[in-house]
């Protein structure tokens, strides 16, 4: 197969193993080149993992680089892609100096978590690896827009070489295995976007694509309510079946139960659980997901009642968990009253 080019059937369909398309629109590849020329002034950081309790892990071996754009809490230093945790998703000092992609960003129909710069140095190649959490039945999306490259930089993505060129936008299912390799004598710089899976961010998508989600097993957050519902009075410990926190397992409903704490932060809420925080972000009406996460796992909030809804694809399940009265029960007894399966 042609380099950078796909078959028809990964035209066709997204769920496809090495799916990878254009969407719109493209972008002036040399706008962002003089915005990134701003910006690089400096030694951008090599990659590493941020890990629960701000533990940092060591920098990635490869030429990896990162300059970081939004991150959680804003942080300028945070080359991970991070994920729940105690801070919203915030502009960088960076992204200040880089007003045409701040425009880009904004205009793109869906939550934001992390985007930075990557920076792959000549001669520099990753290890074959996969990124999970990045499918479409999770609801979260990585996009890319490259902005430096040559013919010698080259993603292998499940198997198909790619391509991308400078200005141009596009989706790559990044659960699937790949792996990055540059044989050229610059370095391949992209903007790298973790969304949030929307349908109106689906309209960007390839005609063919967007038919066939139609029938497609994914997970469509909503755009969030910009206007923030009174919240109901908040319980101080609560019981939690432990996989609502646990973001390694894709079960949030399962395990026994463990305490949480539901406190407001200037103005947010913030749920605790064994020290960590996780900020929730409201969608709508009373119903919070995390902060750095998708609708995977939300929480509906109600005066006398909370509802744990989990998703997977299409489907949803949730239980019904009743507040006790003050004078009945001990602070943080939740009873289970029902659990549910229903397609979305």
């Amino acid at each position: 197969m042609t380099p950078g080019r796909h078959s028809p059937d990964d035209h066709h369909d997204p769920r496809r193993a090495g799916a990878g398309g254009p969407l719109t629109p493209a972008f002036d590849a040399d706008r962002l080149a003089h915005e990134l020329s701003a910006v690089t002034g400096h030694p951008w950081q090599r990659q590493r993992t941020h890990y629960a309790a701000g533990r940092i892990g060591p920098d990635t071996p490869t030429d990896w680089r990162v300059l970081p754009l939004r991150s959680p809490g804003g942080d300028p230093t945070r080359t991970d892609p991070g994920g729940p945790g105690p801070d919203h998703y915030a502009a960088t000092r960076w992204l200040d100096q880089m007003p045409y992609l701040r425009e880009i960003l904004d205009e793109i129909p869906a939550p934001l978590n992390a985007v930075r710069l990557l920076a792959l140095g000549p001669g520099a190649a990753s290890q074959p690896h996969r990124d999970p959490k990045y499918a479409l039945e999770r609801g979260m999306v990585r996009l890319h827009i490259p902005i430096v490259t040559h013919p010698g930089a080259v993603l292998v993505l499940d198997g198909t070489e790619h391509r991308w060129q400078p200005g141009t936008f596009w989706y790559g299912d990044f659960s699937r295995e790949h792996m990055v390799a540059n044989t050229g004598p610059v370095r391949r710089v992209h903007a790298v976007i973790d969304a949030l899976f929307t349908r109106e961010l689906a309209t960007l998508f390839p005609t063919e694509w967007q038919e066939s989600l139609g029938d497609a097993d994914v997970l469509f957050n909503r755009l969030p309510d910009p206007a923030l519902r009174p919240s109901p009075p908040l319980p101080r410990a609560v019981n939690l079946p432990s996989g609502f926190t646990d973001f390694s397992q894709d079960t949030p409903l399962e395990g026994s139960t463990v305490p949480v704490r539901l406190t407001e932060r200037d103005g947010d809420l913030v749920l605790t659980a064994a020290e960590r925080g996780f900020a929730l972000v409201h969608v709508v009406d009373g119903e919070y997901r995390y902060a750095g996460w998708s609708e995977q796992r939300t929480l509906e909030l109600g005066n006398d009642h909370v509802v744990l809804h989990a998703r997977h694809g299409r489907a949803l399940t949730s239980q019904h968990v009743s507040l006790p009265a003050a004078d009945s029960s001990p602070a943080g007894a939740w009873h289970d009253e029902s659990r549910t399966q229903c397609a979305r």
